[in-house]
Formats: structure tokens, sequence, C-alpha cells
């Protein structure tokens, strides 16, 4: 084998057993699409993490704001080393509250005071070193003079209506018919009664007819002897006067 063969094996060799780059896990933030509010009221701005690291205290928290109609995008917050940082010369100054906690993977904040100028995207990033790489979420505020109710809540409001009154309504018909069937086993059960009682009347009365038989025909025999012998009295009657009288 020449020398140039050889140390290029010895280099494939030393490329595939030198360690490669250390596998990076991959961070997922939450955050919902929109949110609404109205002037002068206060909104939350929700930011949930999952990292397959546990809690670091290296983690850090980040929201950034781009104002509608803006293609500038600027840090109105951070959390470090277990202290949140307001910026302190936006439009969010004294307007903006922590309400998260890392330790629950919950990077929420809170905008007062809401007005027309807080219209825009903003953008929770969350970094849990070591596990840093992943894909920060937005979420847009709309800010109105009164809060116009949705398309959606009004379809979902006529859907579940729908869906609770057909729930009354098999309900009802489950009740009649559990009703009606109670109903319809108890007279049967009066019909099963009456009928065995009449059964056992004929019965008696069967007896009682089969028990009073002989004594009628007995008083019809009686009954018949006698008027026979009153018969025969009778028809012999008149040939005896006329024996006294001569």
């Amino acid at each position: 084998m020449s020398q140039g063969a050889g140390d290029l094996l010895l280099l494939l060799a030393a490329l595939l057993w030198a360690p490669g780059p250390s596998p990076t896990s991959s961070i997922h933030v939450y955050t919902q699409r929109e949110v609404y509010g109205t002037v002068g009221s206060h909104v939350t701005l929700s930011c949930s993490f999952w990292s397959t690291e546990w809690i670091s205290e290296d983690i850090s928290i980040t929201w950034h704001f781009q104002a509608e109609g803006s293609r500038d995008s600027t840090s109105i917050f951070h959390y470090a080393k277990g202290q949140p940082y307001i910026d302190d010369v936006g439009t969010f100054k004294e307007r903006m509250e922590w309400v998260g906690n890392p330790h629950r993977k919950d990077g929420s904040i809170v905008i007062h005071n809401l007005d027309y100028t807080d219209n825009g995207t903003f953008t929770c990033d969350v970094k849990n070193p070591p596990d840093i790489v992943g894909k920060s979420s937005q979420v847009t505020l709309y800010v109105f003079e009164k809060v116009p109710t949705r398309y959606g809540v009004v379809l979902g409001s006529i859907i579940g209506g729908a869906l609770l009154l057909v729930a009354v309504v098999v309900a009802i018909v489950y009740i009649l018919r559990s009703c009606w069937l109670r109903r319809q086993a108890t007279l049967q059960r009066r019909l099963s009664a009456m009928e065995k009682g009449k059964l056992q009347r004929s019965a008696k009365d069967a007896s009682k007819r089969s028990r009073q038989a002989p004594v009628l025909y007995a008083m019809l025999d009686h009954s018949r002897s006698t008027k026979a012998a009153s018969e025969k009295k009778a028809k012999g009657a008149p040939g005896e006067s006329r024996k006294d009288k001569k």
C-alpha cells in the first residue's frame, strides 16, 4: 500500500472516531394566538414552556413587542438569575407586572391600563441551559373600546345550546318512557291479580254450587212428593163423602 493511501485511511479513521458535537434538546414555548382587551383594563399574556431539562438557575425569559404596523421589535421584559427586569424607558413602563414562575414553567406577564398603542404582537422566548434550542411563540393583542363578540363565540353558543336542548329532549323522552313502562307493569300486575281473584271466586262458586246441589235436589223431591200426595188425597175425598151419605 502506498504512503498516500495509508495516510488517507488514517484520516478517515480519525474522523469516524472523533467525538461529534453534543446534541442539544429542544425547548417548546406556548402562548395564545390572540388576546382581546378594552381601553383602561388589564390583560394577561400567558406563556408556558416545556423543557426536557431540570429548571436551571440560568433560565431566562424574554418578552418582545412589535407594534401594529411597525417592523421593529423591542425588548420590554427580561427574567434572568431569578430576577425580573421591566423596561423602564418604553411605553410599558410602570404598566407591566411579572406573574410567572419558571419552576412551574410559567413566564406570563400582565399589562395594565391598556391603550390603543398596545395593539401589536408580543413574543415570548425561553432559554433553559443546556436546553436552549427552540422556537419562540407569539400572541397578538387587540385593544378595543368594547370587546366585539366573536363569530366563533356566537357559533359555539348556538352549538352548545342545541346540544343542551337535545340532551334535555332525550332526558324527557327517557323519563316519559320509564314512567310509561312502570305504569304498564303496574296495570299488568293489577290485571293479573284481578284474573287470579276471578278464578278463585269462580272456583269457590263452583264448590258452593256442588255442595248445594244435593240439598236442592232433596228439596225438589220432597216438594214433588208432597204435591203428589196432596193431589191423590184431593181425588179420593169425593168418594168417601158419597159412602158416608148412603
